[in-house]
């Protein structure tokens, strides 16, 4: 008797713990991933749009073969204008790759050195950034500074700083979040302070030199520092879940530019043509190939795929930065990869 009720126990435990997960599966997730795999990659960018994007653009560059431009969606959805596979985009983070290699020519031609300090290059920041003389180039291109993250500093993505001096400040005088080189902790701080020691080395701004050294070898004239230097109706809109108007014009310090200058960029910085010398070398040492980028209204996902020789670049203009809009884009990029390799 007592078996049996200990197994009739057991068994409604099981049940409501199934109730219960069932309740907290994601099933946005479950929708999209489950999904038959469609035959042409415009079709899962249909799909991707019955999720819950407002746009989306795919850009295929398979070795020997024409590159591939595929949109769905649109491109400004209050005036009904369709996803232009051609569109300018705020790439976010993955402008951490084009201020890596600048950084990486500055050491190569030895007007920078990995190994020198925060304090050697900004003596002003060391009573201001702990372990200022013990923070190396290195550790702020690796994000191993233990600098804290501006961006999760109160209210960054409501009141956006207007400049670089106001965002740097921010996080002046705060605690470091570990003890430099111990850890790490991706933080947009390490390369705000990398493009203000461009722009110190250089004498001209940030983008400038990486216009001299990594977009005029390489023909790029798509490609932009700022949404303050682009046409606005060249710029694919920007959604947030919750949000009725379009967030655009929003200024985060994106840098912005097309699917296919991204992608002539990430080809010729994993086939290794942008690089002279033992360049090379040293990025390999410091910085990855591949990226991501997010921020409100904008979400990349840059990458080259060496099995197959391909760079298969997303962009989405939905995000929401509590929900699942973040998944289902990594999912709906796996899906068109899994249709690049079939074909």
């Amino acid at each position: 008797m007592k078996n049996k009720k200990a197994e009739r126990t057991i068994r409604i435990g099981l049940l409501i713990g199934t109730v219960f997960s069932l309740w907290f599966v994601p099933w946005p997730l479950v929708k999209a991933w489950i999904k038959p795999l469609p035959d042409t990659i415009t079709e899962q960018l249909d799909q991707a749009i019955d999720q819950g994007f407002e746009g989306i653009i795919v850009y295929v560059d398979h070795a020997g073969k024409t590159p591939e431009f595929h949109a769905s969606g649109w491109h400004n959805r209050d005036q009904k204008i369709p996803a232009d596979p051609h569109a300018l985009f705020k790439i976010a983070s993955v402008g951490k790759l084009y201020h890596a290699v600048a950084i990486t020519k500055l050491i190569g031609d030895g007007r920078l050195s990995l190994d020198k300090t925060l304090a050697d290059y900004f003596p002003e920041l060391a009573d201001r950034i702990e372990y200022a003389d013990e923070i190396t180039l290195r550790m702020m291109v690796k994000h191993r500074s233990g600098i804290p993250n501006l961006t999760d500093t109160p209210n960054f993505w409501i009141d956006p700083p207007g400049n670089s001096d106001e965002a740097l400040e921010r996080v002046l005088d705060l605690p470091a979040n570990f003890k430099p080189g111990t850890d790490y902790q991706y933080s947009n701080t390490n390369y705000l302070l990398i493009s203000l020691l461009i722009e110190k080395v250089t004498g001209s701004s940030d983008f400038e030199y990486i216009r001299e050294v990594i977009l005029n070898p390489l023909g790029l004239t798509n490609t932009f520092g700022s949404i303050q230097d682009v046409n606005p109706d060249s710029l694919m809109s920007g959604y947030y879940m919750g949000v009725q108007e379009d967030i655009k014009m929003s200024d985060y310090g994106s840098m912005v530019a097309t699917a296919h200058d991204l992608g002539i960029f990430l080809r010729a910085l994993n086939d290794g043509s942008l690089f002279e010398n033992n360049e090379q070398e040293i990025y390999s040492s410091i910085y990855e190939y591949n990226h991501t980028g997010l921020i409100p209204g904008y979400q990349t996902i840059a990458k080259y795929h060496k099995e197959i020789d391909a760079v298969v670049i997303q962009f989405t203009n939905t995000t929401n930065f509590d929900g699942y809009e973040w998944s289902i884009s990594e999912i709906i990029y796996n899906r068109v990869l899994k249709i690049v390799k079939r074909d």
